[in-house]
Parts: structure tokens; C-alpha cells; sequence
């Protein structure tokens, strides 16, 4: 995500309806992810409002979705949704029954999030332009969620505070986010010097470290879905499909995991 001070988005003839004023809070130094939209330009503007069908990488980010909800309190809990960008995500949480309050540090985000909030007929809770390292809330939601957003952060730690804070006693806060390896990839470094985004490393075992700082409770690591691999051709076993089973299942039932790209769920 993006760095300066947050600037009103203007508004063009014949464009999107006006964007919600910015929320009164500490954006300096933060133009990178506060302008992320802006420098993608018209394309990555249309790519963002119609994830996850305009990506190539639309069924992981639905296996995503499902391995969330799946791991989530039922609806119809109050879910705050940070770092959500363009909220595609979070119109699909609000359409499984979610009472959502979605948020992203750019105005511009916070403009598509509307939109969609319109094309899918739904109403979030709120839909605001925040910075998830300084949250105002208390004791309000039964679910936060940082969807790969906490990799971007600053301070994890100052996040997790944030959301421990904004959290009910006995909610939870769910990650999803890269595991170790994420920054070194070359679609990272290509956002980090193009975009001006953080691109870091957030294993499971840096997520469940800073949240025993901030006084969650305990902490549980679910794998992550994963893409269907094929067992048999016709009626033969595929020995390269039973293979990966069992190098999936070596990998999740060893310290490995911990490095890995999982769901963490958190209990305050």
C-alpha cells in the first residue's frame, strides 16, 4: 500500500460519484500507498474495481475467500475489513450476510469500494478512508480482517494493537498474508520501486509472535486452499498429483508451515 498529505479526490465530469471526505487521521508519510490507484492509472483502476474475475489469479482469490469464511464467526457478525482496496472481497463477505465496515488508506480505493457497494446492491456498515496502524475503534467488532494488507504495514505490531483494540473480548482477528520469501519475488520488487509499496515477509510465525505481544490470546494456523491437483487419469492414479499430496502434507505438518502463506486466527 502507499506515502504525504491526503488530498481530496476531485471530481470528473461523467466519472464516479464524489469520494467520501478523508477520515480525520495521521496519514503523513504514507503518498506511496495513499496514491497507489492514481499511479496504476485508467487500466489498473477498471482491473481493481472488477477483481477478482479481471485477474488471472481469480480462483486462488476465490479459494481465498472460501478458506476465510470458513474460519470466520457466522454471519451475522461484524466484520472489519482493513486494507481492503477496491472491497471486492468485502462485498463478498457482505453478501454472505456480514454486517461489514471496509476500509483502505486511499480515497480512491474508498471510491471504488462504493461503486461496488452499488453494483452488488449491498450496504456496508460504513465504507471509510483509514490508515489500519491508527484505528479509532473499541470493543466493536467480532471479526477483523487483514487480507493481504498486513505485509504492506509499517509496524505490524502497531496493527495488530489496532486491531486487538477495535475487537470485541473473545472476537478474532484472521490474517492472510505471504510467507517468507514474498519480497524477494520479482512482482515485489517491481511494486517496490514502481509503487512505493512495503512488500514484506509475514509468515505465520511473525503474525503469532507480534499478537501474543498485543495481548491476544491464542493464535491457530489453518492452510491455506489450494488450487485442485489432479490424483488419476481415467481410472490410473497421476503419481505427479499423489506426489504433491504428500509433499503438501510434509510441508503443513512440519515447522515449514510456519514460514508459509496461511490463514492465522487470533482470539482476543
Amino acid at each position: 500500500m502507499p506515502r504525504g498529505p491526503v488530498a481530496a479526490a476531485a471530481s470528473a465530469a461523467g466519472g464516479p460519484a464524489p469520494g467520501p471526505p478523508a477520515d480525520t487521521v495521521d496519514l503523513v508519510g504514507k503518498d506511496d500507498e495513499i496514491q497507489y490507484l492514481a499511479r496504476l492509472g485508467a487500466a489498473g483502476r477498471t482491473h481493481a474495481l472488477n477483481k477478482p474475475w479481471s485477474d488471472p489469479a481469480r480462483g486462488r482469490y476465490l479459494l481465498d475467500v472460501g478458506g476465510l469464511l470458513s474460519v470466520m464467526p457466522p454471519p451475522p457478525a461484524r466484520l472489519l475489513d482493513l486494507g481492503a482496496g477496491s472491497g471486492w472481497s468485502s462485498s463478498m463477505f457482505a453478501l454472505a450476510g456480514y454486517t461489514v465496515t471496509v476500509t483502505d488508506i486511499s480515497p480512491d480505493m474508498v471510491e471504488l469500494q462504493r461503486e461496488n457497494e452499488q453494483r452488488y446492491g449491498i450496504g456496508f456498515e460504513a465504507s471509510r478512508v483509514v490508515d489500519f496502524e491508527s484505528l479509532d475503534y473499541r470493543d466493536e467488532f467480532d471479526v477483523v480482517l487483514f487480507y493481504d494488507c498486513l505485509h504492506h504495514s509499517d509496524d505490524e505490531r502497531r496493527a495488530l494493537r489496532a486491531a486487538f483494540e477495535a475487537l470485541k473480548p473473545g472476537g478474532v482477528c484472521i490474517t492472510l498474508e505471504p510467507g517468507r520469501g514474498h519480497h524477494r519475488t520479482e512482482v515485489s520488487r517491481r511494486a517496490a520501486e514502481t509503487l512505493g509499496t512495503n512488500e514484506r515477509d509475514m509468515p505465520p510465525s511473525l503474525v503469532l509472535s507480534c499478537a501474543r505481544e498485543v495481548g491476544f490470546s491464542c493464535g491457530a494456523v489453518f492452510d491455506r486452499p489450494r488450487a485442485p491437483v489432479r490424483i488419476a487419469r481415467g481410472k490410473r492414479p497421476d503419481l505427479r498429483g499423489v506426489l504433491e499430496h504428500v509433499k503438501a502434507f510434509l510441508v503443513n505438518a512440519t515447522p515449514l508451515a510456519m514460514t508459509r502463506g496461511h490463514i492465522v486466527v487470533l482470539t482476543k
